[in-house]
């Protein structure tokens, strides 16, 4: 199907670009990326969801891929949380929402500051309280490699060497989708390197906590993770199941954090069931 590209504009003037795609009268579902990806990331969920009958629409946060950069290096969570209500604004209409670890906690913000336009939540290996441990591996690969690589092939092995489960592709080339070319000829990821902030705090635990309990019990709410995963592991989930005992629970076996990557089909199924359970979408 065709993408219909939109195009949000921030509270501070930056470009938020995405797309649409479906038949335009079905139930929407926003899917939202995670630190450092881009929107192409859903590709296989996306086309999943569509073939299930709803809409999808995914769109780049800021400082990553076709979104622009903050001048002022305002990459918070409630900025995130922002740009994602001013892009449904943009879609004009709501959505159920998927968001991978950063963007599902942009859609507890974007719940909270606009509940209206939210028709489901799914967190996808993301809680309040998460493992830091898992949490630190995932900075650290976004902080290393700052003068970037020679060649596609050396950051195939990065990705690798973060993700060593998952089976390596034979051919790299989607990954351009992921770097930019620098003056000086050599590859960089493409999000802009101040998107990794500060370490995770407990000041933001409590903060995550609260916009959970906030959500409405009458919000479908769903999480969904790997069952290997380091960021959301037993502890976490327990911790969330007490925080929110009417959400909907899914651990998906031979998965860790990158879930939706790791068993795309058994991750794209479980959230079309649910959603198609929760909206009364007719089968």
């Amino acid at each position: 199907m065709t993408a219909r590209p939109v195009r949000a504009t921030s509270v501070e003037g930056l470009a938020i670009v995405g797309e649409l795609r479906g038949r335009g009268d079905a139930p929407l579902v926003l899917l939202l990326h995670g630190g450092g990806q881009t929107r192409h990331a859903w590709t296989g969920t996306a086309d999943h969801l569509l073939g299930a009958g709803f809409d999808v629409g995914s769109y780049d946060a800021r400082g990553h891929g076709d979104s622009d950069w903050a001048a002022d290096r305002d990459y918070s969570l409630p900025a995130h949380g922002r740009d994602l209500v001013a892009f449904l604004r943009a879609a004009g209409r709501p959505a159920a929402l998927v968001g991978a670890s950063m963007g599902g906690i942009s859609a507890l913000f974007a719940a909270a500051e606009a509940p209206e336009l939210v028709r489901a939540l799914v967190l996808v290996d993301i809680v309040p309280r998460f493992a830091p441990e898992g949490v630190a591996r995932v900075r650290n690969f976004m902080q290393a490699h700052p003068d970037g690589f020679a060649t596609i092939e050396d950051a195939a092995a990065a990705v690798h060497a973060y993700n060593p489960n998952r089976a390596r592709s034979k051919n790299p080339s989607g990954l351009m989708r992921s770097l930019r070319e620098g003056a000086d000829g050599r590859l960089r990821w493409h999000w802009d390197p101040a998107v990794v902030g500060d370490a995770p705090t407990e000041a933001l635990a409590d903060m995550l906590s609260e916009r959970l309990a906030a959500l409405p019990a009458s919000l479908p709410l769903m999480l969904i993770s790997g069952a290997q995963s380091d960021v959301v592991d037993p502890q976490a989930v327990a911790g969330f199941r007490a925080q929110a005992p009417h959400a909907e629970i899914v651990a998906v076996d031979r998965a860790g954090h990158m879930v939706a990557g790791d068993r795309n089909d058994a991750f794209s199924d479980a959230i079309a069931g649910f959603l198609r359970r929760r909206l009364a979408l007719p089968s």
